[in-house]
């Protein structure tokens, strides 16, 4: 029996069954595989059309933490373009606990307070416009807020192209 031969580092080198296989090499490719559905992305376009009625969206909304869908038709804002508006949602929950106020007023260039124009209060002040915070049903992280009319405007999303 010949020793086993050693490469430049000093290691030895694998014997014919030690060779490294594939994964590639291990998959049968003539046989169509269980749970695969050639058709079923015709099958999701034509569930999202029948759920938005014929009505056009700039994005669908998933959540950032889980990637959970929350909403299927929205608008996104014209200055802001992270951040969306929408009346229909899924898998979403207000937290009505929770109550912000967002001022109408601008802050000073001297003031160092870091607010981002929300503060949690009790109850709403004036000139400003209560809003809730709203969260993804699955996982609990925040994606937006609800506001008095009850329009949910979406700032913490991934949106994808419909």
């Amino acid at each position: 029996m010949e020793p086993e031969k050693e490469d430049k580092l000093g290691a030895e080198s694998p014997t014919d069954s030690q060779q490294t296989v594939s994964d590639d090499d291990e998959i049968d490719y003539s046989i169509k595989p269980e749970f695969y559905d050639s058709d079923l992305d015709e099958k999701d376009e034509l569930w999202v059309n029948k759920k938005r009625k014929g009505r056009t969206s700039d994005a669908i909304l998933s959540c950032p933490a889980c990637f959970t869908t929350l909403c299927l038709e929205c608008q996104r804002h014209e200055k802001y373009v992270t951040q969306y508006r929408a009346i229909f949602v899924v898998n979403c929950k207000i937290k009505k606990d929770q109550i912000l106020q967002q001022s109408n007023r601008r802050q000073r260039k001297g003031n160092h307070q870091k607010d981002s124009g929300k503060s949690e209060v009790g109850q709403a002040g004036a000139g400003g416009e209560t809003v809730k915070s709203v969260c993804c049903l699955t996982c609990s992280t925040e994606v937006g807020v609800i506001d008095g009319d009850e329009v949910y405007h979406f700032f913490n999303v991934i949106p994808s192209e419909t």
